[in-house]
């Protein structure tokens, strides 16, 4: 066989093994950032929440946090009918998506508006900066009642979400 031919068939067999090792790291690459995706965007109920430690929470709201992946709702806990510390709580919700869907927007929880929130506080129980919970249902001072929660999170199951009987 003529050199030439020799030297072709070599270069031809470099460049398919280049390809394909080019290949297997961009699919270990790929494979990297979809496991870790997944991880940080979100985290279980269970992680940041005590389901021993249910929470009701009145007063007006102070601020919204319109963001993903969950919205933050931020009131004034001044009801008497309250299970936990008065003063200013941060309570978790859906994303933005998900609260759309239920019936809940933007215009739905205005500045001052006098909101009662069911749900779960975290287990972080010094609420330093502030104290936090996991919001299960909202209550409008219309008397709707509306379900803020994420299903799906290992949060405790009342049958307020229809996703739980399914």
């Amino acid at each position: 066989m003529p050199k030439d031919t020799l030297n072709k068939k070599a270069n031809h067999g470099v460049e398919h093994m280049k390809t394909k090792l080019l290949a297997l790291l961009a699919v270990a690459a790929a494979g990297v950032v979809a496991i870790q995706l997944p991880v940080t965007a979100h985290h279980a109920f269970s992680a940041e929440f005590d389901a021993n430690l249910p929470v009701r929470l009145g007063g007006p709201i102070t601020r919204v946090e319109w963001i993903n992946p969950h919205t933050w709702i931020h009131l004034e806990n001044n009801d008497p009918e309250a299970t936990r510390d008065p003063g200013p709580w941060m309570v978790e919700g859906g994303t933005p998506n998900t609260l759309l869907r239920r019936g809940i927007n933007r215009n739905s929880l205005v500045l001052g508006t006098d909101i009662v929130v069911t749900g779960y506080q975290s287990k972080d129980r010094l609420c330093e900066p502030t104290c936090r919970a996991n919001g299960r249902d909202i209550t409008f001072p219309d008397g709707r009642k509306l379900f803020m929660g994420s299903s799906g999170t290992g949060a405790p199951r009342d049958g307020s979400d229809a996703a739980e009987t399914q």
